[in-house]
């Protein structure tokens, strides 16, 4: 059995929920734990009842927790987000004894295969880090911490335990979305834990952690794996890994049918099989979930055919700078069309 889990608020719901159908193809048996960070998500995720997805309420999740509650007052919403990581972990933990190892993930990843490599390299370990693994041109992103939050895994052992309760005393003392004296919200804590604690592995697998700061360093091939009966999607490999895990860090929808992939900041071209294959698959299956939520009346509704009205005119300095960027994403193919 997988235990993970995960947050998001409404404005994530499909994310989240791409995240859980993606499990449930490659992840069995499993169980996520979902924290809704307002009620309407709450109230969207319960009325879906899918199987091995346990939602928690915010307010339950707040209760007889002063600490946490104290640390809201002087947050923006996501460094509250921020501040709840560790917590999260830590309660779901506590609150099942039967979880042996506990595996957090943001809710914008995705699974294009089965998880296990990563419980075969953490083994008989404590807990499982990822490093951002930045192309040679983001390096200065360092700043924002050496390894990832997107993926952390933890034992439930002394070790394991160790870790998130000095994670979340830290995050609660200090989680702003601002780098400030070698801190950065809730990421950078874990610069030195390879140090700090016992039991810590970082995790290898290539195909593991893919994301638009690092995918310029892979090379690419595909598989097709069509037979003569059926017909299997295409196998990627990252410099002969195949990919388990992509991190779709940005990805927004623009109008209608088209979609940004916000990796013109990599200042590399995406490779067509990455495009193609990888997010192509990740925006159909958002556009899937967004359909069957309309059909049972829950989610957002943003109507994408209307235009957005503003009143104030952007001075002629913002102009340039809009067009700059929509340039920039252009030539490095941040935009794809979804025909259906």
């Amino acid at each position: 059995m997988y235990y993970f889990c995960t947050y998001f608020d409404r404005n994530y719901l499909d994310k989240g929920l791409a995240l859980y159908y993606s499990l449930v193809r490659h992840c069995q048996p499993f169980n996520l734990w979902v924290l809704c960070m307002n009620n309407e998500t709450y109230l969207d995720v319960s009325r879906l009842r899918l199987p091995g997805l346990t939602p928690i309420s915010l307010p339950h999740f707040e209760n007889d927790d002063p600490k946490l509650l104290e640390a809201k007052k002087n947050r923006s919403l996501i460094e509250y987000y921020f501040t709840c990581t560790p917590s999260l972990i830590l309660k779901v933990i506590q609150k099942n004894p039967e979880i042996d190892v506990l595996t957090y993930l943001d809710a914008d990843l995705y699974f294009f295969g089965s998880v296990e490599p990563a419980y075969k390299e953490l083994g008989s370990g404590s807990i499982l880090l990822i490093e951002h693994r930045f192309a040679h041109n983001l390096k200065d992103a360092e700043q924002y911490g050496h390894y990832n939050v997107g993926l952390l895994s933890f034992r439930n052992d002394a070790n394991g335990l160790a870790a998130l309760t000095w994670w979340r005393d830290r995050c609660l003392e200090w989680c702003y979305d601002r780098v400030e004296d070698g801190k950065f919200a809730d990421q950078k804590y874990l610069d030195d834990w390879t140090n700090r604690f016992k039991g810590v592995v970082v995790l290898q697998h290539k195909g593991i952690g893919l994301a638009p700061y690092n995918f310029a360093n892979y090379d690419y091939s595909a598989k097709d794996l069509t037979f003569r009966l059926f017909q299997a999607p295409v196998k990627i490999y990252v410099d002969q890994y195949p990919l388990i895990m992509y991190h779709f860090h940005g990805v927004k929808q623009r109008m209608k049918k088209i979609w940004d992939m916000d990796v013109y900041a990599s200042k590399t071209p995406l490779p067509d099989v990455i495009k193609n294959k990888v997010y192509l698959q990740y925006i159909k299956e958002l556009i899937r979930i967004r359909e069957e939520c309309v059909e049972q009346g829950i989610g957002p509704r943003p109507n994408l055919n209307k235009p957005i009205r503003t009143y104030r005119v952007p001075p002629v300095i913002d102009i340039i700078k809009t067009n700059i960027i929509a340039l920039k994403k252009h030539i490095y193919g941040d935009f794809i069309e979804v025909l259906s």
